[in-house]
């Protein structure tokens, strides 16, 4: 089973509200997910737009899951990204 990091799409029309998701990589964009790790609201004025779980985000990503483009991107805006990598560098 491929696990995916991804967003899932809430909130109205024209009011996108995301979840960050582990989600099976078969399951539809708005289906069945594993886990929820965080949200991103881009519709928010405030600079506190995106909320992660520090911990479970690099659990999955220890454990082999793949971020789609767009959370790969939100994860290194958050330093996820790096401190990942480090871990790896570390382990080696």
């Amino acid at each position: 089973m491929a696990v995916k990091l991804r967003l899932k799409r809430m909130g109205a029309k024209q009011k996108p509200f995301y979840r960050i998701v582990a989600a099976d990589s078969r399951s539809p964009r708005d289906g069945r997910f594993i886990e929820v790790i965080g949200t991103y609201n881009p519709v928010s004025k405030d600079s506190k737009n995106v909320t992660i779980n520090e911990e479970l985000a690099l659990k999955w990503l220890n454990s082999g899951a793949i971020p789609t483009d767009t959370v790969r991107s939100i994860l290194s805006k958050e330093g996820i990204i790096k401190k990942y990598a480090e871990s790896k560098k570390v382990g080696k």
